[in-house]
């Protein structure tokens, strides 16, 4: 019997894999994961370990429904990405010609390409204006608009965005959008319904509310997150018709999955042409050298470890050439992209390996455990990879 998958991925290491995140689990460092491994599209590993924290303890199932937090980026990037695809707007667009009240110097100079490239100058707020409810993309956008100015240049440095990018993104795709659409609407028309991602939503979807994971930080909120129904300070996603095109997203990891496999392909999948290859490739390069990421900067420093190049694609994380700390492990192809949420969310695509990864979990993790956490669990399963 060999000990190979027939997509030639190692048992042993797969096993070993299950392993690491039942030890994980019983040492608490979070509540629980639901876990996807696939080589040339098919899957390998795919299992549910652990539960989903709060009073309940509620043991995860393949079809719990995550909170995806900013990897819900991803999602408004195909849009965006999309968009420029069809010449409603360029990476070399200035926002403030679509969004006129974006105005001013030099915030009326930051360009999609900045925005994708967290190279805005902008600061990273978590909120555009303090106690306001979050679930309203107009009342963001008004916010912004009225309150965000730049703190330096567009192209100087890398610094994550958590909010503003991704809010005036999803703003400009339903303001160019011919049929009027909302970033929902949108959302839905031409990335989840086209991709079967059935278990996928912007705001929590009525029908999905039973299985999902309320997130869990473990006593170690980083913000609050309020939603105009008042369901305590994280209600905002508790929100049904929340629209956050950079935090509201919900999923499965079969769903991500599908998205993964649309990008692993070149941007087609269930038939559906999404994206074009030369987007992909595009996208999914280095631009910004060897600058930092200065929020992750300051993780690194205080957690002892040297800064290390940012390595950002056009919204895509990337492994990158340097052994550095990463999420997406050091054994993986310089090529890996993908994204990932605050401390909990996380999917790659390794070109070169031909490899998926998919991981949710329940009980967020601060900055740098997590990204040891990823590091070591992207490590083995690359290693998979015979």
């Amino acid at each position: 019997m060999t000990n190979s998958t027939p997509s030639g991925l190692n048992r042993d290491r797969l096993n070993h894999l299950r392993e690491v995140v039942i030890a994980d689990i019983e040492q608490d460092k979070y509540f629980g994961a639901v876990v996807l491994v696939a080589r040339h599209g098919e899957v390998a590993l795919y299992e549910a370990f652990g539960h989903g924290g709060g009073d309940e303890r509620k043991p995860l199932a393949l079809e719990s429904v995550f909170s995806l937090f900013s990897l819900t980026k991803a999602l408004t990037n195909v849009l965006v990405l999309r968009a420029i695809e069809l010449g409603q707007f360029a990476l070399t667009t200035r926002i403030s010609e679509i969004i006129p009240e974006f105005n001013g110097s030099p915030r009326g100079d930051v360009t999609f390409f900045h925005l994708l490239t967290h190279t805005s100058g902008l600061p990273p707020v978590w909120i555009p204006k303090p106690g306001m409810y979050i679930d309203r993309l107009d009342e963001i956008i008004e916010a912004i608009c009225q309150n965000i100015r730049s703190v330096e240049l567009p192209g100087q440095r890398v610094h994550y965005s958590p909010l503003v990018n991704h809010a005036l993104m999803g703003e400009a795709v339903r303001r160019t959008d011919p049929e009027g659409r909302s970033y929902r609407q949108l959302l839905q028309d031409e990335l989840l319904t086209p991709l079967g991602m059935s278990d996928t939503a912007i705001g929590r979807r009525a029908d999905l509310a039973a299985r999902h994971v309320f997130p869990d930080f473990r006593g170690k909120p980083p913000q609050e997150h309020l939603g105009r129904s008042n369901h305590g300070p994280q209600g905002a996603f508790m929100e049904e018709h929340a629209e956050m095109p950079w935090v509201g997203g919900i999923s499965t990891v079969q769903d991500l999955f599908k998205l993964a496999e649309m990008y692993r392909r070149g941007g087609e999948y269930n038939g559906a042409r999404i994206l074009s290859p030369a987007t992909i490739d595009k996208a999914t390069r280095n631009w910004t050298g060897d600058k930092p990421n200065e929020l992750y900067k300051t993780v690194a420093i205080n957690h002892g470890w040297a800064p290390y190049p940012a390595y950002l694609g056009l919204g895509f994380c990337l492994r990158g050439e340097q052994i550095c700390p990463g999420l997406f492990g050091t054994l993986t192809s310089p090529r890996t992209y993908g994204n990932y949420g605050s401390g909990s969310t996380l999917f790659w695509v390794d070109p070169e390996l031909d490899l998926t990864f998919v991981y949710l979990s329940a009980g967020v993790m601060q900055q740098a455990p997590n990204i040891e956490r990823f590091q070591r669990l992207s490590d083995i399963a690359a290693s998979a990879a015979i």
